[in-house]
C-alpha cells in the first residue's frame, strides 16, 4: 500500500512538472538552487535575482534555499530558518536527492584541487570573458594551478556553449612557465587555441589592455588575482559596493569533482545573480563534470602529468656556485623566462661561458647579453628549458 502511494505520488509529481512547462510553453527546465540569505545588499536583492533569472531564461527553473521572504510567493522555495549552516545543509541535501542539479551560493567550503571559473563582461568590445580562475584553488603550487585553470577554463567556456574557446595567460609570475607547459600539449595534441594580444608583439600572455578588449574567451590567472579582477570588472561602474556586471565567479571544477556550484559575492546585484544563475544551469545542463573529465583525460594523453610533476617544489639542495664571465657590453636582450627563473637561467649562461645580466622591462623581466652571443644563449636556455 505504501508502495503504491509512492509511485503515485512520483506519478503526480512528473506528471504536474510536464504540466507546468507545457503551460510555461518551455522544454525541459534545468533546475538550480540559491542560497537566499546572507547578502550584504539584503535578501530582497537575492530572490530579485531569482526572479530575473527565470524571466530571462525560460530554461532555468530557481528554488531559494533559506527563510520564505514576504512578497516573493512566486518563487519556488526550500524554506529553512536564516541559519546559514542550515540553509548550507539544506542545499547539499537538495543537490543530493536530485531536487536541484546545480546551485549558486554565497560560500562553500571547496576541497582543494577545486576552483570556479568566473565570467566578466569586457567594457572594450563589449565581449565576455572566462577567468580561470576566481574562488578556491586547483593547486596548492602556483603554477600547477595556473595550469590546471587553464583546462578547466575549457571545459567551463564549452559547457557554455562556446565550442572552441581562444586562451590567454595573464602577464604574471609563472606565466611563460604556464605558457611553455600548454605549448608543449599543444605539441603533443592536445586542442588548445591559443588568443593572440592586441598589443603590437601579439601572443598570448596578456596585459590588462588585452583583459578590458576581451582578447580571449578565458583568461588564464591565479585565483587570488582572478578574485580581484572579478571584483573589479563586476562592481568598476558602482563605485565598488553593488556588483551590477557579469556572470558571477562561477560554476566549480576539478578532477574528480562531480558538483556544479557556482559562486556569487554577498556584494553582488541581482543583475549578476540572475546570470549566475543561468551560467549554473548551462553548466549542469550540458554536464561541466563530464567535460571537465574529458579535457583533463585528453590533456593527460598529451603529458599533463608529467608536466605537474615537473612543476613540483625541488629539495633544496646545496646551490652550485658559478661565477660570471668577465663582463662585456650587454647590447641586446631576450624575453619570455619566467621571473621565477630568470636567475638561474643567468647563470646556465654564466656556466656556458656567456656574460649575462637580468634585468627588469615594462613587459616583464629580460636577458641582457652581448649581440654576438644570441644564437648561442637562445640554444643554451632552450635546452635547459627556460625558453
Amino acid at each position: 500500500m505504501t508502495d503504491n502511494a509512492s509511485v503515485k505520488a512520483l506519478i503526480g509529481d512528473i506528471l504536474g512538472e510536464i504540466i507546468e512547462e507545457a503551460r510555461e510553453g518551455g522544454g525541459k527546465k534545468t533546475k538550480v538552487g540559491l542560497m537566499a540569505y546572507g547578502s550584504e545588499l539584503g535578501q530582497e536583492e537575492l530572490c530579485l535575482g531569482a526572479r530575473l533569472a527565470m524571466q530571462n531564461d525560460p530554461g532555468v527553473k530557481v528554488f531559494c534555499i533559506g527563510p520564505k521572504l514576504a512578497g516573493f510567493d512566486d518563487l519556488n522555495w526550500i524554506e529553512t530558518a536564516a541559519d546559514e549552516h542550515e540553509i548550507s545543509a539544506a542545499m547539499e541535501k537538495a543537490l543530493g536527492d536530485g531536487v536541484i542539479e546545480g546551485a549558486v551560493a554565497l560560500h562553500y567550503p571547496f576541497p582543494v584541487g577545486v576552483t570556479t571559473i568566473g565570467k566578466v563582461f569586457t567594457p572594450g568590445k563589449g565581449k565576455p570573458c572566462f577567468v580561470a580562475s576566481s574562488t578556491g584553488t586547483s593547486s596548492p603550487v602556483r603554477t600547477e594551478a595556473m595550469l590546471r585553470n587553464a583546462i578547466y577554463g575549457i571545459a567551463v567556456a564549452k559547457s557554455a556553449g562556446v565550442a572552441e574557446p581562444t586562451v590567454g595567460i595573464l602577464n604574471l609570475d609563472g606565466a611563460q612557465t604556464v605558457l611553455r607547459a600548454l605549448q608543449k600539449l599543444k605539441d603533443n595534441g592536445y586542442g588548445i587555441n591559443f588568443a593572440d594580444s592586441i598589443r603590437k608583439d601579439g601572443g598570448a600572455i596578456f596585459r590588462g589592455n588585452d583583459l578590458l578588449a576581451g582578447a580571449a574567451d578565458v583568461c588564464v590567472t591565479d585565483t587570488l588575482t582572478g578574485n580581484v579582477l572579478m571584483k573589479l570588472f563586476g562592481a568598476w561602474t558602482t563605485g565598488g559596493n553593488y556588483e551590477a556586471m557579469g556572470w558571477g565567479y562561477g560554476p566549480s571544477a576539478g578532477e574528480g569533482w562531480n558538483k556544479v556550484i557556482s559562486i556569487i559575492s554577498r556584494a553582488s546585484g541581482a543583475p549578476v545573480i540572475a546570470s549566475a544563475l543561468s551560467l549554473n544551469a548551462s553548466a549542469a545542463k550540458n554536464g561541466l563534470p563530464a567535460i571537465v573529465a574529458k579535457e583533463l583525460a585528453a590533456a593527460k594523453a598529451a603529458g599533463l602529468d608529467e608536466l605537474i610533476e615537473a612543476m613540483q617544489p625541488k629539495q633544496a639542495a646545496a646551490e652550485e656556485d658559478v661565477k660570471a664571465p668577465a663582463a662585456e657590453p650587454t647590447d641586446e636582450e631576450i624575453h619570455g623566462v619566467d621571473v621565477l627563473e630568470i636567475e638561474n637561467a643567468v647563470k646556465a649562461l654564466w656556466k656556458a661561458g656567456i656574460y649575462a645580466e637580468s634585468s627588469m622591462g615594462c613587459t616583464g623581466p629580460v636577458i641582457k647579453f652581448a649581440k654576438k652571443n644570441e644564437e648561442k644563449v637562445k640554444e643554451v636556455l632552450t635546452a635547459a628549458n627556460y625558453l
